[in-house]
């Protein structure tokens, strides 16, 4: 959907009259005070999770390879889980013809709450889970602790993005580029 024709004035194209709300009815963006849908939560939540499986596969399969201890490897995945999940944001809102800096921003703006949970709750389950930190990547455990924790992070994640949505936060500033 083309919402260029109404997203006009502040730097996220918001503007609201006194009393009014920006996005001139979309109820998913939070018009009419009734919230975001959860179809536009679990969008902006399976975004989230794309970036966050890719850096944290790939951070895990290094980190492995390099016979690195749990502590190191945890640490490289988190850290690609956020690179990744911030650059599907960032090459989405440069593609739009918005520079690199404001680009930054609004992937700030957008990802970290969202990123931010799904990896502690993702992060958590794997290392409560018995023997997964110390299973290798061949290993059935491995791979059903952290696609357990996906989903699970999934379903804890979506009602975080549906709230912050709702109240023009998180995945909402991306809106304004689409």
């Amino acid at each position: 959907m083309d919402h260029s024709t109404h997203h006009t004035g502040t730097a996220h194209g918001h503007t609201a009259p006194a009393g009014g709300h920006g996005h001139h009815g979309h109820t998913e963006h939070g018009g009419h005070g009734k919230g975001a849908s959860w179809s536009t939560a679990v969008k902006a939540t399976l975004h989230c999770l794309t970036g966050c499986a890719i850096g944290e596969i790939l951070g895990m399969v290094i980190g492995t390879a390099l016979m690195w201890g749990n502590v190191p490897t945890m640490i490289l995945a988190i850290t690609l889980a956020f690179v990744f999940g911030y650059s599907f944001t960032l090459f989405a809102v440069v593609r739009a013809g918005v520079s690199l800096k404001a680009a930054v921003k609004v992937a700030l703006a957008a990802d970290t709450v969202s990123i931010a949970v799904m990896e502690l709750v993702d992060n958590a389950i794997i290392a409560l889970t018995p023997g997964a930190m110390d299973a290798h990547l061949s290993d059935g455990l491995f791979w059903s602790a952290l696609l357990g924790g996906f989903a699970v992070a999934f379903v804890i994640t979506t009602p975080v993005n549906k709230w912050m949505i709702g109240r023009g936060k998180g995945h909402a500033v991306v809106h304004a580029y689409h």
